[in-house]
Formats: C-alpha cells, structure tokens, sequence
C-alpha cells in the first residue's frame, strides 16, 4: 500500500533538521507533561518518534482514502440545503476517517485534549493531506484557526473551545466581505453589544468564506460605530450551536470543489469577543493571516509533489516516436524543474515553519513566566526570520503549485486535458493558492521592506559562509555571483529615490530574493543528503540563474521614460 508520507522520504529529511532539537525542547518545556500524560514523549528522540507515527498515519489515510475519494468528491461538491452546507458525500468519510485516527487539535497542548505538535510537523501533515486532495486539506487545516483563540482568547473561552477542535469539530475565519477583499480594512459586518444578554450580536455579510457553515467561526466585524478603518475592527467568536447564521449561497468554483466557499449571512448573531476591542485586525488577523499563509505554502507542497508523481509516471510509461518519451529532452528538462522547485520550495517552507516555531513556543512560554535576556533575544530574531520568510514561502510555492501543474499536463499531451486524468483537477485547484490569503502580489509589499533594508541580504551574506561538499563548491561560487547582481541593483534602485520605480520592479526584486535563498538552502539539503538532493541542487541553481540574471538585467536598463511609456499605454488608457 503506498503511503504519502513514507513514499517521499525528502519530507523526513526536514524532520531531522538540526533546529528541531531547540524547537521539541521549546514545545516540550522540558518535557513536563511526561508525568501528567501518556502519549507525551519523555526525550527528544521519543518526540520525533511520534512525530514520524502520526505522520506515517496520516500518510496512510491520505493515500487510502482521501485520494481515493477526491475525484468523487471533485465531481458532487458541496450543496446548499435549508441554508445550510452539506459536504460531499466522500468529504464525511475523509472527515471520519481523520478524527477516528486522533488527527485534530494538532498544535493545541495536551491539557485541552491537543497533541501539540509543532507548526513543522503540522506543516509537513497539511503536505501529505494536500497532495491526496487540497480541496479536504482547507477543510482539515483550518483547525488552525484555533491558535488565534489560544493566544488572545481568555481561559474560559480555551476551556470551551480549543477540545471541541481536538475533538474533530470544524473552524472558519469570516474575513472577506462583498466590499472588501484584500482591503480588509473596509469590514463592516457590524458588531454590536446585547447589554440584556451581556452578548455581542452580528449583523452583516461575509463572503468568499471558506468552509463557512464550520462549527466555530472567527469573524472579524465593526465594533465602534462610526470608525471606518481597521482601528474599528475586533475579533468574535460565534458558535454555529446559537444560530443566527444562514449560508445565502455557495461558489460555483473553477477548483477545490471539496472546500465549501460559502456566502454567510449574519442575523443577529450572538459572539464573543475575543482578546480586546479595536485589535481585530492591526493584531489578531494579522497573527492569523500568517498561519494560513504558511497552511498554503504547504498546501501548494503537496500539489507540487502529486503533480510531479503524475506527470513522472505518465512519462515513464508514455511511448511515442518508439521510445518512452521521458528521453525527450523537452520532457526531462520540465520533469527536472518541477522536482528542483519542489525542493527547493519545501525547504524553504520548512525553514520557516521552523522559525515560526521557535518564536511561537518562547510567545507562549512567556505568557506563564518571564523570559531571560538570551530568550528574549531570541524571540525577537525568530519573530523577524518569521515574518520575512513567510511571504516568501506562500509567494514561491503558490507560483510554483500552478506551474508543475501546467507542466504535469504538458506532459500529458492531449490526455491532460481530459476530465479522467489528474493533471487537470491538479490544474484547477492549484490556481487559486497565489490567490486566497493574500495573492502573490499582496506577499511582494509584505517582503519588500525586508528586501530595501538588507534584512534578505543579510541573510543571503549568512548563508554563503556556510561550508558545503566539495561537489558543491562550484554551485556555490556561481549563487554567490547572484548576489552580487542582488545587491548591486538593489542599492541602484533604493539611490534613486524613485518610488513608482522601486514598485515596479518589487516583484523582480522578491523573485531575486527567493531564487537566491531557495538555491542556498537547497545547497545545504544537498551537502546533508546528496542522493536526495544534489541533482535538485545542480537543476535549481541554474534555474536561479536564468531568473536572476534576467530580472538584474531588466532592472540594470529600466529607466524613468520606460514607465512613463507603459503608464501611456496602459495606465492612461484604462483612465
């Protein structure tokens, strides 16, 4: 039986990270819960132990069921009954399947019936549920939505909540509204507070929800009246069990058909507030936006790697001009892309799940007790290694999702376009990954502060001291002469001062950023474990090549009379 997790040993690779050690010793606090838990590991070497036994059980489930179950799935979809979501037939069984084999409350402390896992192992299962079907990877993954509410929330509202979720149970975040997309700051489900019932009721529109008719909502909403920016905003927690919301209407979406996408209306609808007012999106949102934008990253993994497994296949056995026709050059040159991106991108995900960890676990351990001026330290370098990786990791990977799943139906030929092949469902639910939590654009302005002030050269300069094989030198030599190109026109674009300039070439410069990082780090996999990653590594660096030197010359020969030239011809005729 084949099982997503142990069929692509490259994912324990980044389990055996040297970081982890500092990351279970952090989640752990010493290993404290031994004595008050079972199933709580007593070292470091037993934690990762169970790591590798959930994941070798969701790996399991993905590749039995879930798959299985996707093209179904894909076909019925969900369906409005009584304004309420009813899932696809095969989504409950996906559903069942996942809770019987204890796969919730995946992050949450064991105290609230949680497995606490780290953000890297629950990265590396939102992976393998993904690659099976990324349409019940939504539905899964949005426990996560529960971090928000243990961090903000208070204990009474952990008591109640955070064990339903380890029990199974289903979470939303209401954000988007018919008026307001990525500007979230134009919210305004109204929020108000019932002081008969000592309650907050909602009254509005949310729209473009995913997984809407969830048991737990987190719904963003107006709580001071006359505001009309993100200071009016605060955070609420409705509780599907009160009522007073219907779904209007569920997508007709072009992919990810197993995730409902649900148009919710709120009729008086009784929530708590969750943390403190006026903080819903300057605090709260922002801490989970980030958390989804990671679920993504390693959403986008998993379709990367099932489409390389589909098209790799086909190739095999696909013969044509009486060879198979992986012998074509046009087709190994696309095969190797795919498998040097999927490695490089998930390197670069678990880099930062791993920093996202670290500062995660210090976040929380200094809620219990005062941090010492080293730990401090460190979470504050974390903190800012997080942030800045993050939009990288979505950003990259989302792009990289809907490429291999182009490429997975080139390879195809005619066939891909054919609704009984994968590549095409693969196709279809990999579009929206640059889209939703923030598209590609939206991580470009999140980076870019980090790419003016040398926060990513910095880390570039760090990474080239790092000593690789001997084999791997000459690679090396060559990412180092991209970084020169790097910083060289990033110092010409920040001398000139020229603002409409510096936003114009932003995505060159974030995609100059990634390719350089993702090629070190890649690197490094390669000098830990050259039979996995050195042909990604030789494949990779030379794709960073053609993409750096083509964006350095780009930016080198830009100059002030070419954007007004494309604001002529684009910009003034749209006005």
């Amino acid at each position: 039986m084949s099982n997503y997790y142990t069929d692509h040993p490259e994912i324990e690779f980044h389990l055996n990270h040297p970081l982890m050690k500092r990351i279970v010793d952090l989640k752990e606090r010493n290993y404290a819960d031994k004595d008050k838990f079972e199933d709580a590991p007593v070292s470091y070497e037993d934690a990762i132990e169970n790591y590798k036994r959930i994941l070798d059980i969701a790996g399991d489930i993905a590749a039995n069921i879930v798959e299985p179950n996707s093209e179904s799935v894909d076909l019925e979809g969900p369906h409005l009954e009584n304004n309420r979501m009813i899932y696809a037939s095969k989504t409950f069984e996906n559903l069942d399947a996942t809770r019987k084999a204890g796969l919730w409350g995946i992050s949450m402390p064991r105290r609230y019936g949680g497995l606490n896992l780290p953000n890297t192992t629950f990265s590396m299962l939102s992976e393998v549920i993904s690659a099976a079907d990324s349409g019940f990877q939504n539905i899964w993954s949005l426990q996560s939505c529960i971090d928000t509410l243990y961090e903000f929330g208070n204990e009474e509202q952990r008591q109640k909540y955070i064990p339903r979720i380890c029990a199974g149970e289903t979470m939303s975040m209401d954000l988007t509204e018919p008026d307001a997309g990525s500007d979230l700051q134009r919210v305004m489900l109204k929020a108000t507070f019932d002081e008969k019932e000592n309650c907050w009721r909602l009254n509005g529109v949310k729209r473009f929800i995913t997984n809407g008719d969830s048991d737990i909502h987190l719904v963003l909403a107006r709580s001071e009246e006359g505001t009309h920016d993100g200071r009016g905003l605060s955070m609420f927690i409705y509780d599907k069990r009160n009522g007073g919301v219907d779904v209007r209407h569920i997508e007709n979406k072009l992919g990810i058909h197993g995730s409902p996408t649900c148009e919710l209306v709120y009729k008086n609808a009784k929530a708590e507030l969750c943390g403190n007012t006026r903080l819903g999106l300057i605090k709260y949102v922002m801490a989970l936006m980030n958390g989804a934008r990671l679920g993504i990253a390693a959403q986008s993994v998993g379709v990367e790697q099932e489409a390389y497994n589909e098209a790799l296949a086909y190739a095999k056995e696909r013969a044509q001009f009486g060879q198979k026709i992986i012998n074509f050059p046009a087709v190994y040159d696309m095969l190797s892309r795919m498998k040097a991106k999927l490695d490089a991108g998930r390197s670069l995900l678990y880099q930062t799940a791993r920093y996202v960890d670290i500062y995660k676990a210090l976040e929380d351990i200094q809620r219990d007790t005062k941090l010492i001026a080293e730990e401090r330290d460190e979470l504050k370098k974390y903190t800012r290694l997080a942030d800045a990786f993050t939009p990288l990791a979505k950003g990259m990977n989302s792009e990289y999702a809907s490429q291999a799943a182009y490429d997975a139906i080139s390879i195809h030929g005619g066939s891909g376009f054919i609704m009984e092949y994968k590549s095409q469902r693969l196709y279809r639910d990999a579009r929206i990954f640059s889209i939703y939590e923030g598209t590609t654009q939206l991580q470009v302005v999140a980076a870019i502060r980090y790419i003016t002030n040398g926060t990513y050269l910095g880390i570039i300069r760090e990474m080239l001291g790092n000593e690789v094989v001997e084999s791997l030198t000459p690679l090396q030599t060559r990412v180092a002469k991209l970084a020169e190109q790097y910083e060289e026109v990033l110092n010409e674009v920040k001398e000139e001062g020229n603002q409409e300039k510096q936003d114009f070439v932003a995505r060159r410069l974030f995609n100059m950023t990634a390719d350089i990082i993702m090629s070190l780090l890649i690197l490094d996999d390669a000098t830990h474990s050259p039979e996995l990653f050195a042909k990604s590594a030789n494949v990779f660096v030379r794709h960073a090549e053609e993409e750096v030197t083509g964006h350095y010359a780009y930016i080198k020969n830009l100059c002030a009379e070419d954007l007004v030239n494309f604001r002529t011809a684009e910009v003034e005729t749209a006005e």
